[in-house]
Order: C-alpha cells, then sequence, then structure tokens
C-alpha cells in the first residue's frame, strides 16, 4: 500500500511538472509565435523555434518598386520679343528625342510684342530621361539669356492604385469566364440565361474601364509631364532708360485716370448745374412785380 502511494505521488508530480513544461512551452510558443507574426514570418516557423530547432532560411520576399508619376515644371523669364524663339527652340529640342522619348501636348503664346508676352510649352518625357531632357531645356535657355524664375520637381505615388486596378481586372476577368461557362452550357431557364448575359455585358465594361484606367496610371509612370512657362515680368535690362520709361509709363496712367475721373465728375456736375440755373432763372421771371403806389408812398 505504501508503495502505491509512492508511485501515486511519483506519478503526480511528473504530471504537474508535465503541466507546468507545457505551460511555459505554450506561453514561449504564443510569444514566439506574436513575435514572429509581427516581424512576418510564418506559424509553423514560430513552433520549430519553440522545440528548440534551427529556424530555416527563409526565400527573399520580393520587393516592388514604388510606381512613380513626375512632374517637371520650369518658369523662365526673358523679354517678350524672344519668348517665341525660345520657344520654337525648345519644341525643336524635343522633336529632336523622337516620338519614343519627348512628344508635345501643347504650345500656346498670348500677348502683343509690346506688351506683356505669355508661353506655355507641355511635353510628355520618358521619364528615364526626363532630368537630363531638363538640362537641354536650361541649356537652350541660358543662351537666349533668359532668366529661371522657378524649377519644380513633383511625383505622385501610384502603386496601391495600380495594385488595386490590376486585383479588380483579374477578378472580374474571372466572373466574367464563369459567366461564360455558365451560358455555353446552357444550363437555366431563359430568363436566367438572359440575366446572365446582361451580367457579360456589365462585367465586360467594367473590364475595359480598368484596362483604361491601369493603361492611363502606366503611362503615367513611363512619361513624366514637362510644362515649360515663359514670361516678360520685370525687364530683366539694366539700362538707364529702363527706369525713366516705367516712370513715364507710370505718369501716363495717373493722368489718364486724373482726365476719367474728371469726365466722371462733369457728367455728373454739369446736368446738375443745369437744373439749379434753371431753377434761378425761373425764379426771376415769374416773381410778382412790385407795386408802384407803394413805391411812390415810399
Amino acid at each position: 500500500m505504501k508503495k502505491n502511494w509512492v508511485i501515486i505521488g511519483v506519478g503526480a508530480l511528473a504530471l504537474a511538472a508535465c503541466n507546468e513544461a507545457g505551460d511555459q512551452s505554450a506561453t514561449y510558443g504564443e510569444t514566439a509565435y506574436e513575435a514572429d507574426t509581427t516581424a512576418g514570418f510564418a506559424p509553423d516557423v514560430a513552433e520549430r523555434a519553440a522545440d528548440g530547432s534551427a529556424i530555416p532560411e527563409l526565400a527573399d520576399i520580393p520587393i516592388t518598386m514604388p510606381q512613380l508619376a513626375y512632374t517637371y515644371d520650369y518658369r523662365w523669364r526673358l523679354p517678350s520679343e524672344e519668348i517665341g524663339a525660345l520657344q520654337r527652340r525648345h519644341a525643336t529640342l524635343c522633336e529632336q528625342q523622337g516620338p519614343g522619348a519627348c512628344q508635345i501636348l501643347g504650345m500656346s503664346k498670348t500677348g502683343e510684342e509690346a506688351d506683356n508676352v505669355s508661353g506655355v510649352l507641355q511635353m510628355a518625357v520618358a521619364s528615364r530621361q526626363a532630368r537630363a531632357f531638363g538640362a537641354l531645356l536650361e541649356d537652350e535657355a541660358q543662351d537666349a539669356g533668359a532668366e529661371q524664375v522657378a524649377a519644380e520637381i513633383a511625383s505622385e505615388e501610384l502603386s496601391k492604385r495600380i495594385v488595386d486596378t490590376e486585383a479588380r481586372l483579374r477578378a472580374r476577368t474571372e466572373l466574367r469566364d464563369r459567366l461564360m461557362e455558365a451560358l455555353e452550357t446552357r444550363n437555366g431557364t431563359v430568363e436566367e440565361l438572359v440575366e446572365a448575359e446582361r451580367s457579360v455585358a456589365r462585367v465586360n465594361e467594367e473590364i475595359d474601364q480598368a484596362r483604361s484606367w491601369l493603361a492611363e496610371m502606366e503611362g503615367r509612370v513611363a512619361y513624366s509631364r514637362v510644362t515649360v512657362h515663359y514670361e516678360t515680368g520685370v525687364p530683366i535690362t539694366n539700362d538707364f532708360m529702363s527706369p525713366v520709361e516705367g516712370a513715364m509709363g507710370a505718369l501716363g496712367s495717373i493722368l489718364g485716370y486724373v482726365v476719367a475721373a474728371l469726365i466722371l465728375i462733369g457728367s455728373v456736375a454739369l446736368p446738375i448745374g443745369l437744373v439749379i440755373w434753371g431753377i434761378r432763372v425761373g425764379r426771376r421771371r415769374f416773381a410778382p412785380l412790385p407795386d408802384t403806389a407803394t413805391e411812390a408812398a415810399t
């Protein structure tokens, strides 16, 4: 009997030790699982690490490069009579790169030669060559004596939108294939088949729309938008007569405002003066004459 109690006690101690070890192992396993899950490891790797075995090497995780759409904006200042020539030189420079590297999207010029002239040149340049092309534009502008006012490079992250659009395109393509398979088997009523055909048409429209969005975003990534602004602004010449001409122009504007104010005042005061003069003349003409007898007695 005593021997049996000893066996039971040993068994209880062994069971308690096993439970404690199991609790510790479970706690360690949960901690390792949480740490490995946070770090991006799979649960089975955490279990093998908890068992004491070596952690196997993980395969390299594929890294997707960010899809960036760049926009370049340049602003140049130069005399009004030279804006058209520089704009044409920049357009010719774009055409020399070839249609695969640079394309002209728009070109405009406003203003008179003697007045403030402004121009805009919009181009689509291959992203790999955009910065080098910007340097060529700068060289042409400096040769023409232009002054750079501003230069800006901005980008927009399109990776998430591209991935989402690709996933939507795959899902809609699979749905379209299943609907087409249902139509080919001809299983169902006429109403169901008609509804399936309508669903196929709607899905095809969504697929075309997704493909259009994807092509537009990929095009923005492949080709950067380059915009060049031309303006006159303050003359960049430093001759003696420039301040004098500016003062004369300002004086002429001031005199013009004065004359305009006089004309406005005259157009309002003249009718009022004529009315007042007419009232006075009327009072004098229709006023009662004085009595002659009264005047003689006086």
